[in-house]
This record gives structure tokens, sequence and C-alpha cells, in this order.
């Protein structure tokens, strides 16, 4: 299996800021690597809300790449999400929907929210921002 990375809207927003430049350069590396980057779509919607609008056209890099791919918040990802939050005890659904994605897919969540990704799913595995 091919391997990628998920990126919740911490790692989207860092991307976008260049703070930490971590992200940046992870991106770049997997330009270069032909790596996959999913990005779930509730994390997006998220980050946009983070950002101040001149960081936005820098998102719009990321989202624009060939390796990135919106893994979608359809109705069976609302439902599974949902559920993990739900045994969780919290309502994140960006959080909920990083981890399905990450879980789905078998990749790490790039994040720097380590600690609420884990609760959400303890078995999913996570690559810290620095």
């Amino acid at each position: 299996m091919i391997g990628g990375r998920v990126l919740d809207s911490t790692a989207l927003v860092a991307f976008a800021t260049g703070r930490p430049v971590y992200v940046r350069a992870l991106v770049w590396a997997a330009v270069e690597a032909n790596i996959i980057l999913a990005v779930p779509s509730a994390a997006l919607g998220r980050a946009w809300s983070m950002l101040e609008p001149e960081h936005h056209a820098a998102l719009g890099v990321l989202l624009d790449l060939p390796i990135t791919v919106i893994d979608q918040l359809d109705p069976r990802a609302a439902q599974e999400s949902g559920i993990m939050l739900a045994a969780a005890g919290t309502d994140d659904l960006a959080a909920g929907q990083v981890a399905l994605s990450a879980r789905r897919r078998g990749w790490p969540a790039v994040t720097g929210e380590p600690w609420y990704l884990r609760k959400v799913d303890a078995a999913v595995t996570i690559e810290e921002l620095p």
C-alpha cells in the first residue's frame, strides 16, 4: 500500500502561515516523492475559519497540488465520525473526520493537537508538529 499523511486543521494552518516551517517542508518533500496528502473536508473548513485572509492564497496552493486529495464528509463518514466522537465524549467534527480518515487509510495524522486526536481515537498514528 502506498503511504501518505492526513493533515488536520492545525497542519493546514501551519502550511498556510509557514509556522512552524515543518509542514511546508513535509509538503514539498511529499511533492518530490509523490506521497499523497489527504485533507478531510471538515478540517479544511476549520482551517479556513482559523486563517487570516492574507494566508488564504497559500492554503489554495496546497489544495491545488496534484498530491492533495480531499476526503469528503459524506453521509457514511459523518455517521462513523459521529459515533467515534460520541464514544470519546466530544463533538469536534473536524477531529472526528481526521481520525476516521487516518484510520481508514492507515496513515499518520499530522497535527499540532495530538492529545485531542488521541482522545477521539487512541489507535491513530500521530505525526506531531514540532
